[in-house]
């Protein structure tokens, strides 16, 4: 194995706890707080792994393996994804369809373990998880359809390589209204403010947290972790996109995990300055994402 291939999967498994700690971390320096450490995310996902688990007598399988799915999925989609500006350890054309669908699996498998408890609040929380996919996943991919074009290629590696840089001189506006698009699909896909608040406890006003309400322990932890990896995975495309460079040295991974860190504190400002939007507004937001990758791909062509 290669000395990037293994900083490649070492950053996947170790870096996606601390983007939730700076980024709580920053909300709460804005709100004037200490806030908990930046290794907490750490500390608490290791503290559910060494918990026992409790599972209801009228949930099935589809209940223990929605959580490991869940996991499965997030960090096979990294394995498609390009860190640093180097290639992926998994590249083929047309695996961009490949990486939506990890995620779309591992939500229907979050989906049928909520609804397979019986409870009507985590049935409430699955129906709206289902709704607003339907329209983020449009948007993630009108998105990839405007890189694609814009690198004719297939493949994540190829669209998110070295040439992207110079699609920045003469498509920049089209690259721009893509960041925006993919940054607001990263923000409804990870459940952040402005469409979901990770820290309520309000089962009335929760989408992905109310479907987790049953899950303890183990599962809790590895619902926690692969939700982090989800994090790291979109991402690290948004970072590729707005930060396009183009060297493949090991500067290139200094670079990344800064631009990672970055994002992960531009996440808590837009948590700290901007409220959660009613429920009836997120879909403008996630339509307005897909507007904005269509005429990513319109700017493209032309």
């Amino acid at each position: 194995m290669s000395p990037h291939l293994l900083v490649h999967w070492a950053l996947v498994l170790a870096m996606p706890p601390l983007l939730l700690g700076l980024a709580t971390k920053t909300k709460a320096a804005f709100a004037g707080r200490v806030g908990p450490p930046l290794f907490q995310p750490y500390y608490d996902i290791v503290k559910l792994l060494r918990k026992g688990s409790v599972f209801s007598r009228t949930t099935s399988w589809v209940f223990r393996a929605g959580p490991v799915v869940g996991l499965v999925t997030a960090v096979a989609a990294t394995g498609l994804v390009p860190l640093g500006g180097h290639p992926a350890p998994l590249s083929f054309e047309g695996d961009l369809v490949l990486f939506a669908y990890l995620f779309a699996l591992g939500r229907f498998f979050t989906v049928a373990a909520a609804l397979d408890t019986g409870s009507a609040f985590e049935g409430m929380g699955a129906a709206r998880e289902a709704a607003f996919s339907a329209l983020a996943e449009p948007a993630l991919f009108l998105a990839l359809v405007s890189l694609a074009r814009a690198s004719g290629s297939q493949s994540l590696t190829s669209m998110l390589g070295c040439g992207l840089a110079n699609v920045w001189a003469h498509a920049g506006a089209a690259l721009l209204l893509v960041a925006v698009s993919l940054f607001i699909v990263l923000l409804a896909e990870n459940s952040r403010i402005p469409v979901d608040d990770p820290t309520t406890h309000l089962e009335l006003t929760m989408i992905h947290e109310v479907m987790v309400l049953d899950h303890g322990g183990p599962a809790l932890g590895f619902i926690e972790y692969g939700a982090a990896v989800k994090l790291f995975a979109l991402g690290a495309i948004v970072v590729r996109v707005a930060v396009p460079f183009g060297t493949n040295a090991w500067a290139a991974w200094g670079i990344f995990a800064a631009a990672m860190l970055g994002l992960a504190t531009a996440i808590g400002v837009v948590e700290s300055v901007m409220a959660r939007l009613r429920l009836v507004q997120v879909p403008l937001l996630l339509v307005t994402a897909c507007l904005l990758s269509g005429f990513g791909i319109v700017l493209v062509a032309r």
